[in-house]
């Protein structure tokens, strides 16, 4: 019973405490970079934009919903069984996805 809101509480402290971590991490950083006279906007690099994200997300999700469809396939006319045959075709054609997805923005940014 005492499990039963113990393990809640024990990960939302565990999730709480690295995010405290890290912000505070970062104030000192920040705090010692303006005392020494340095800009921190001086370390920032600039982002260049993803226009290429929605692509990317896209192909992935088409992928796994084609993978599931061979696998779908495999399993009814195979005789691989149901798990091996949805899991491997889902990641197996997600993963074409994206390699296909990162290929078109190679491209685009070649031509450039």
């Amino acid at each position: 019973m005492a499990e039963d809101i113990l393990i809640p509480l024990v990960v939302f402290a565990a999730i709480f405490g690295v995010v405290y971590v890290i912000v505070s991490a970062r104030n000192r950083e920040r705090m010692a970079m303006i005392e020494k006279g340095v800009s921190p906007k001086d370390f920032m690099t600039e982002r260049r934009p993803n226009s290429y994200g929605i692509v990317k997300w896209a192909l992935l999700l088409a992928g796994i919903g084609f993978g599931l469809f061979i696998g779908s396939l495999l399993e009814t006319y195979t005789s691989i069984q149901e798990e091996p045959a949805y899991f491997a075709s889902a990641l197996f054609f997600g993963g074409a996805g994206l390699f296909i997805a990162f290929l078109i923005a190679k491209n685009a940014e070649e031509k450039k």
